[in-house]
């Protein structure tokens, strides 16, 4: 026989974006629990709304599965005397065991025999085992934690109430002060407590109190009423999936409604318009069948239909006062020019440790356009960059942005073109902020995307320099995400990025324009590498590479982003050659042994006089031929070039040795080997890779 068998936790109002991982987080809770309990069953449906996490468990076993266990004991010669009679170890081993001496059996472990016994542990019935369910409640865990009353327990919002029920009959338990039972609570305004007669009653009665418990049906039925209201209005609505759910996990009865505002204010940029509508109330905007912004938006009332109009009338009031303020904003804003606003931002501080954000902007001017011509941007485009990271963060002290911080970037494309600013620049001053998240879009324009690198650069530079570094998973300036976007936007410009390099011309420029406002770029130079390396991995695992080419690619002693994002793809596209390892054995064998040299660069001198036999000679001469192509060739043909000198290394090591003691010969071979090393090292730490 099998039960049904529910868990309700009835709570003030959650935060929306909370409802859903609290749901799922139970639902595995639960599992885990029944998992752990030896208790099966068929599935969990699971139901969530603003004030209730529930599960319903259906095809419950009756009772827990009986469990056997093999439990070892001590050693033969401890659990027996020579007389071959039990010890008090061993009486007292299978007594603790809940069994007798008679249950002993002996098996050779690591050549020594040990007691054994099997403990049997006989099921509880499923009644007695759901109580032990309160630690499930109780161990979940939240992005915000609150206290109530005079307890010291922590929840995301105070316990009200608590349904547990196996079948018809209460399960009983307590948290705090409350004792589940089997009284649910209506919406909040229309509806009332209701007994919850059996278990899978739960959804049809709850229905009867105006809360639809189930998450999916709720949202289906929001997105049905909004499709009812944009085709009665003929009406095109985005129903964005974010705020759908959002919408969903505000309502337990939904009823949507459309309302409107004047169509003075689309004057207004539909940006202002849109973040007003969506990102501030909640609604849903529409547009007509040509794709323009309509004075209009759908939104979704926590209530049935009962005085609808006033609640039309209450949300088209607060739109309005919001569009009221932003319009004058809008106009106020253009009163200025773009100088007046960068000149404000002298006075606007970046971080008190670094500077302000005009001294910040004045960094990025120097970095930007070192980048622009590494990249090879026309003097029309490098013009673009300068132009735009002079004036780049100048919205930032607009009266807009102040009042809507979700637009820094877009108002500031908007107010550019207004000050007649060149299309590209107002393109990049936008673009900058790209991505805004791991998999955020990318700017499009190549000025665009200088200036996001070059701000990127400088916020993970200047925080480094003054030892604000991320640790663990602390990263309250998302240096993070800036170092990924870095990674993401050279790979899709397909942009070389040597970042050693770069760190150099960038601090020489810096101290030549004077630009470093007293910060030290150069003590966490290296560390600044490691850091962006760390994202290139992270980019890595999110194309689930293997993981130990990607550890050979950034441990390289190359630092530019696209060689190893490319050499990763070269090694592979080789992995499954059928002379891979051979070819990697020999690479690495050089790689192990130059180890041993520890010579600097004006040290790697090889004399042709001092080789004794044919293999140094032609070894060398095959590693010249391939030294002097590799600016010319793709990374691709780099590696087949050196894994061609497989047989020359082969033939190499049989005839040479190595570390003889003339000292010269010695330091000669091993010169030899370190240039070839660094050509190895130029594709990766070959050494990471595991071949079989």
């Amino acid at each position: 026989m099998t039960h049904s068998y529910l868990l309700e936790i009835g709570l003030e109002e959650i935060p929306a974006h909370v409802v859903t991982p609290s749901i799922e987080q139970l639902q595995k809770r639960v599992t885990d629990f029944f998992d752990d309990e030896r208790i099966t069953f068929e599935t969990i449906k699971t139901f969530s709304t603003p004030r209730r996490l529930a599960v319903l468990v259906n095809g419950l076993a009756d009772r827990q599965a009986d469990e056997e266990e093999e439990v070892k004991g001590p050693a033969k010669k401890i659990a027996m005397d020579k007389d071959g009679n039990w010890s008090k170890a061993a009486m007292g081993f299978t007594r603790g065991q809940g069994v007798t001496t008679d249950d002993i059996t002996f098996k050779e472990l690591k050549g020594t025999e040990y007691v054994y016994v099997t403990k049997k542990t006989i099921g509880q019935d499923v009644a007695d085992v759901l109580p032990k369910l309160k630690t499930v409640v109780e161990k979940m865990t939240f992005p915000t934690m609150m206290k109530w009353a005079n307890y010291s327990f922590k929840y995301i919002r105070p316990i009200r109430w608590m349904v547990s029920l196996l079948d018809d009959q209460v399960v009983p338990f307590s948290i705090l002060d409350v004792q589940a039972s089997n009284v649910s609570q209506g919406h909040r305004f229309l509806g009332k407590p209701v007994t919850i007669a059996k278990a899978q009653n739960y959804e049809d009665q709850l229905k009867s109190v105006f809360v639809i418990a189930d998450a999916t049906k709720r949202k289906q039925l929001i997105k049905d009423q909004i499709d009812e209201i944009a085709n009665e209005k003929s009406w095109n609505i985005e129903v964005d999936p974010d705020l759908l759910e959002e919408v969903n996990n505000l309502v337990e009865w939904p009823t949507a409604f459309a309302g409107h505002f004047d169509e003075k204010y689309l004057e207004i940029p539909e940006e202002v318009l849109i973040t007003s509508m969506r990102d501030h109330q909640r609604f849903f905007y529409a547009r007509n069948k040509s794709g323009q912004l309509l004075p209009n938006f759908i939104s979704v009332r926590n209530g049935n239909k009962n005085y609808l109009e006033n609640v039309v009338r209450g949300n088209e009031k607060v739109l309005t006062a919001r569009l009221e303020d932003a319009a004058f904003f809008y106009h106020e804003d253009q009163k200025h020019s773009i100088d007046y606003y960068v000149e404000k931002l002298k006075k606007v501080s970046f971080h008190d440790k670094i500077g302000s954000m005009y001294e910040k902007m004045q960094r990025v001017q120097v970095i930007a356009q070192e980048l622009g011509k590494n990249v090879g941007l026309t003097d029309q485009e490098l013009a673009g960059v300068k132009r735009a990271s002079e004036i780049y963060k100048f919205d930032l002290v607009t009266g807009m942005v102040g009042e809507f911080p979700e637009l820094q970037g877009v108002m500031g494309e908007k107010y550019a073109l207004l000050g007649n600013e060149t299309p590209a620049v107002a393109t990049a001053i936008r673009e900058h902020y790209m991505p805004v998240s791991a998999d955020g879009a990318l700017p499009a324009t190549k000025v665009g995307a200088v200036l996001a690198i070059a701000d990127k650069f400088d916020d993970i530079g200047s925080f480094f320099a003054v030892d604000l570094i991320p640790t663990g998973s602390n990263d309250p300036y998302a240096l993070r995400r800036q170092a990924l976007g870095i990674v993401r936007i050279t790979r899709d410009q397909n942009w070389h990025f040597p970042m050693q390099s770069l760190q150099k011309q960038f601090l020489q420029d810096l101290r030549n324009h004077k630009a470093t406002f007293d910060l030290d770029f150069d003590q966490h130079a290296s560390d600044v590498r490691e850091f962006i390396k760390d994202r290139v991995r992270q980019w890595f695992s999110n194309k689930n590479a293997r993981y130990d080419i990607v550890e050979a690619v950034t441990k390289g002693t190359n630092s530019d982003i696209l060689n190893m994002l490319d050499a990763a793809k070269v090694l592979e596209a080789h992995k499954n050659d059928a002379d891979f390892k051979g070819n990697i054995e020999a690479l690495t064998r050089v790689l192990r042994i130059s180890e041993k040299a520890n010579l600097s660069n004006r040290d790697l001198v090889v004399d042709p006089a001092l080789f004794e036999n044919d293999s140094e000679r032609h070894l060398f001469d095959a590693v010249e031929g391939v030294r002097k192509e590799a600016k010319n060739r793709t990374l691709n043909e780099n590696f087949q070039a050196l894994q061609k000198l497989r047989p020359l290394i082969e033939t190499y090591f049989d005839q040479t040795m190595i570390m003889v003691d003339d000292e010269k010969i010695r330091k000669n071979r091993l010169n030899q080997l370190t240039i070839l090393a660094r050509l190895i090292f130029s594709i990766g730490n070959l050494k990471e890779l595991i071949v079989k």
